[in-house]
């Protein structure tokens, strides 16, 4: 009687858009004891941080904007720890559970999904007073920062901190900048009428961008018709501009100018997670995992890699530019991701994987509500029509039918009765109030 063989172990290291988007489509295609599916990130959730900003300008309800890994992959082992170490050559990954303890896992085949971290420069002062935009965790904060800011100067006396208050500071002119920008100097705009003391003209937001210009993702008029827009409403833009120091909430840019600012939110850039450096993975001069157009980790057949940590290829690109690879986006992990689980699944059943291939179909941001723009399908898309277009193009990227019905239902209750203006700035502190009690 033939022993039957142990189902094939593959490991899954992220639940991001390419972790979540491959333990799906394993889970829906594996048969019966074919294979086991492990998936490791810090996180219980999945993070659709194109909705960041919506969560941190109160527009979605942050948990809505998060997907619950155990609650969709229900066929998969969900484990919540940190990846500390990837040693290949020993089919090992060690990682730190949420409860502090180390821990090694086996593997036979395995997938890196770490996606990216905030890009840190060596800006005195930056680590202090910086905020990022990132997890749903910094979009509550950010919030709840930016309102308790409009409560604190509403009261004070002094008209020097009241500047330094409400003046919000955002460096990066990306899309994740941008989008954060317009959408909490919406807010604040909106709920200065709640505050009979400030104006809407006395809150300053400034942007501050070291390349000569905004959203690199859209053609050039676009970035500049954006510009307008945003200076239209009072911010200030620095364009070929960078931050010298953050040191005391005291902005210094290069090109002289200075001014306090109590609010400084970084979102100049990303880069790979730094795990995979540590590996003994190949890696190219950016750091992240060189990849075959297959999706494999170079000369690593039972290795795989997605979204923002590799280097794939850009077949749409190389004719023009043979070294051209995927920009870290949503819309080419999520791709890539589907078209990963097909590749396991073959591979697993002694099939062939193929190569990805996608064309890029545009580039879409909001800039607050009713406002937004687009360059889509060879169509540049200015304001209203472009709002709609990126609150219809990112609910149907949204994973789960749960999630998605949940933001519809956000959307429409702020449109009949309005953004709620609230700072719960006790999250920030929320034994603040139990210690006073005990010394009392």
């Amino acid at each position: 009687m033939a022993v039957k063989s142990e189902p094939t172990r593959i490991l899954i290291l992220g639940g991001g858009y390419v972790g979540l988007y491959t333990a799906l489509g394993l889970q829906k295609k594996l048969r019966a004891n074919e294979a086991s599916v492990t998936i490791v990130d810090p996180q219980p959730h999945m993070t659709y941080q194109p909705f960041l900003p919506e969560a941190a300008a109160g527009s979605i309800e942050p948990r809505h904007v998060v997907v619950p890994l155990r609650r969709v992959l229900r066929r998969c082992h969900v484990l919540t720890a940190r990846v500390n170490k990837i040693e290949n050559e020993r089919k090992t990954v060690t990682v730190e559970a949420a409860d502090g303890h180390i821990e090694q896992l086996g593997y036979d085949v395995l997938i890196v999904a770490l996606g990216s971290v905030p890009r840190l420069l060596p800006i005195p002062g930056l680590a202090e007073q910086g905020i990022g935009i990132k997890t749903v965790g910094e979009a509550i904060y950010l919030r709840n920062h930016v309102m308790t800011k409009l409560d604190e100067a509403s009261s004070t006396l002094d008209p020097d901190l009241r500047k330094r208050l409400l003046t919000f500071t955002v460096v990066g002119g990306g899309f994740a900048g941008i989008e954060a920008l317009a959408e909490l100097e919406d807010m604040t705009r909106f709920a200065t009428r709640y505050y009979p003391n400030i104006d809407p003209e006395d809150v300053r937001w400034v942007l501050v961008e070291a390349a000569g210009r905004i959203l690199p993702e859209v053609r050039d008029t676009l970035g500049v018709w954006t510009v307008e827009q945003l200076e239209k409403r009072g911010i200030e833009v620095y364009l070929s501009t960078a931050a010298k120091s953050f040191e005391n909430g005291r902005v210094v840019l290069s090109d002289g100018t200075e001014f306090d600012s109590d609010t400084i939110i970084w979102t100049a850039g990303v880069k790979a997670n730094p795990v995979v450096a540590q590996s003994d993975l190949p890696i190219d001069k950016r750091g992240r995992l060189e990849a075959t157009a297959a999706l494999n980790v170079v000369g690593h057949s039972d290795v795989w890699t997605a979204g923002d940590v590799a280097a794939v290829p850009d077949l749409s690109r190389t004719e023009e530019d043979p070294t051209a690879t995927c920009p870290p986006n949503a819309q080419h992990a999520v791709r890539q991701a589907r078209h990963l689980s097909k590749n396991i699944i073959a591979s697993l059943r002694s099939g062939k994987p193929t190569d990805y291939y996608h064309k890029n179909l545009g580039a879409v941001a909001g800039l607050g509500l009713h406002k937004g723009v687009a360059d889509a399908m060879n169509m540049k898309i200015k304001g209203f029509p472009a709002w709609l277009f990126h609150r219809a193009y990112h609910v149907k990227a949204m994973p789960t039918f749960n999630r998605k019905v949940r933001i519809l239902l956000d959307w429409a209750l702020g449109g009949l009765f309005r953004r709620e203006t609230i700072a719960l700035g006790q999250i920030n502190n929320p034994k603040e109030e139990f210690t006073r009690a005990s010394k009392s």
